[in-house]
């Protein structure tokens, strides 16, 4: 089988990382990769062997299949272009900046029959993924995500930034519809909104406690999940899980009446297996793990969270 011509567009810190995926994956040839700081691109190209480009139109019609780790603002511009020309595409979260473009990416990707995924990179999380057959109806989630201040990202509230990866890994989870949410933060470094917490209420009655911050000086990804005679703790960071089960049905009386199972995924390359499944689906037409009506998804609860924050 002929390799899937592959390129990035926008090679800065987590694109830099999508183009050394590509170059490393047997089915995937890196034809270029753009980027409009050309000592930048040139640069990783020629560590990569492959072409520098600083106008991603350029792209049209030598290849099948491109990453954009572009800035947010761009992504619908993009996106909607190379779609237009029939390149399959995944795009870093957010998927778009409003709910309006990207209905129409979603649009075109379906109208053309072209995948579009959303770089919703938990979802890839060996610790989370272990965990899929096992939770089943969740009553409680609490997330909690903190990170160091950097002046990446900071065109973005920390909303899109950072909780929009917890906010779709709930939704994966929950698989109910909202029907309430509440949330405050603030601006600690920024311009714009740097700490938040949101309480999100379901159909189904589940309810989820979300917080993210970048103005903090430790790195915190963690998930607990509660449901009924089960609780289960993940640490995204350090990629182990614990699940803490209730044994029998009698009342809990001592430890001695729980099962406690851990594990470690610490060998595990999140972004690989995102890269990997989103050529899988180019070649095969399997719909990705990401979709972008799932990033879509994500992107509206984003968005009426932060719709909240400005009113507190």
């Amino acid at each position: 089988m002929d390799k899937i011509r592959t390129a990035v567009i926008g090679v800065g810190h987590q694109g830099k990382w999508h183009a050394e995926k590509f170059a490393a994956l047997e089915n995937a040839n890196l034809v270029a990769i753009v980027d409009k700081d050309t000592d930048r691109c040139q640069k990783l190209a020629s560590e990569l062997n492959s072409t520098p480009l600083t106008n991603f139109k350029d792209l049209i019609g030598e290849v099948d299949a491109v990453s954009i780790a572009s800035p947010t603002h761009s992504h619908f511009d993009i996106a909607s272009t190379l779609l237009q020309n029939d390149i399959h595409v995944l795009v870093e979260k957010p998927i778009t900046t409003t709910l309006e473009d990207a209905a129409v990416l979603v649009k075109l990707a379906e109208e053309r029959d072209l995948v579009l995924q959303v770089g919703h990179l938990e979802r890839f999380n060996f610790a989370i993924m272990a965990l899929g057959e096992f939770i089943k109806e969740p009553k409680f989630i609490e997330s909690n995500r903190i990170a160091p201040f950097k002046l990446r990202n900071i065109e973005v509230s920390v909303v899109l930034d950072l909780m929009i990866h917890d906010i779709d890994l709930v939704h994966s989870i929950v698989r109910s519809p909202v029907t309430s949410l509440d949330a405050t933060g603030g601006s600690i470094i920024s311009n714009d909104i740097d700490i938040a917490n949101a309480r999100i209420k379901f159909d189904n009655g589940c309810i989820a406690n979300v917080t993210a911050s970048r103005a903090s000086f430790k790195t915190e990804r963690s998930l607990r999940v509660f449901q009924e005679n089960a609780y289960f703790n993940v640490d995204m960071h350090n990629k182990t899980s614990t699940i803490y089960r209730k044994i029998g049905i009698e009342p809990v009386m001592s430890l001695d009446n729980i099962s406690v199972e851990e594990q470690s995924y610490g060998v595990s390359d999140a972004l690989m297996a995102q890269s990997a499944a989103f050529l899988n689906s180019v070649v095969t037409g399997t719909p990705p793990l990401v979709s972008g009506r799932i990033g879509m998804q994500a992107l509206k609860t984003a968005l009426h969270i932060g719709e909240a924050l400005q009113n507190v």
